[in-house]
């Protein structure tokens, strides 16, 4: 029997956030092993494991799987959540790689220089509000289901919920204007293993703090790594 994933990546959220959340949707237990210093991300690369020599890594299935489009995709084909056919994929893709651009930024902006977090973030949800949120929107009046991909949760769901909270840490009334994103939220944000990952104690991170910065720059932790 295959033990546990095993979560390589500093003590943030970063690119390794996404993956948490997929591995808990899924309800697949996991380890973390936490990058603390400087000579842990050395150990990992002398050693081999990191073939691009940055993580997040993912030990899955007898493989160290880095790159972390590479590791959502195998998560979501292993456990049903990339789509049932081609097209399905295609658009579950299309819809991610949008959630991916909004989430970049937010992941970045704790690391801006103080005197420009309020301007990038002012960036950050007018591209949320003009740019993302209306398209995810439309779908879900156009094919009027509760799913964004084929009537069933798909990663495209549970990143899209991951980037909704994440933006909402911003702006909290943010999705005033998109109804049918509010009732998503609400519907994904119960589903049982969601709904565990969401309660305090999971292996869900907050957001950086300005002493979580710190620790994480000590060891030269880049937040798009």
């Amino acid at each position: 029997m295959a033990g546990k994933p095993k979560l390589h990546y500093f003590k943030t959220r970063g690119r390794m956030e996404t993956i948490r959340w997929l591995l808990a949707a899924a309800g697949v237990e996991f380890e973390e092993q936490y990058i603390q210093s400087k000579a842990d991300l050395e150990k990992l690369k002398k050693d081999g494991f990191l073939l691009f020599q940055q993580v997040p890594m993912v030990e899955i299935d007898g493989m160290k799987l880095v790159q972390t489009r590479a590791i959502l995709n195998y998560i979501a084909e292993k456990y049903n959540l990339g789509g049932k056919d081609i097209k399905q994929r295609a658009l579950i893709d299309m819809y991610c790689e949008g959630t991916m651009d909004l989430n970049e930024m937010i992941i970045h902006l704790p690391f801006k220089p103080a005197d420009q977090k309020e301007k990038e973030t002012a960036a950050i949800i007018e591209k949320a509000t003009e740019r993302y949120f209306p398209v995810y929107e439309k779908v879900l009046k156009d094919h009027g289901q509760d799913f964004l991909v084929g009537n069933q949760l798909s990663r495209a769901d549970i990143q899209l919920l991951e980037a909704i909270l994440a933006t909402e840490e911003l702006k909290a009334d943010v999705l005033s204007k998109f109804p049918l994103l509010k009732a998503l939220k609400t519907r994904i944000s119960n589903i049982p293993n969601i709904k565990t990952f969401l309660q305090p104690g999971s292996p869900r991170k907050s957001p950086p703090d300005e002493k979580m910065i710190a620790e994480a720059m000590k060891t030269d932790f880049v937040p798009l790594d």
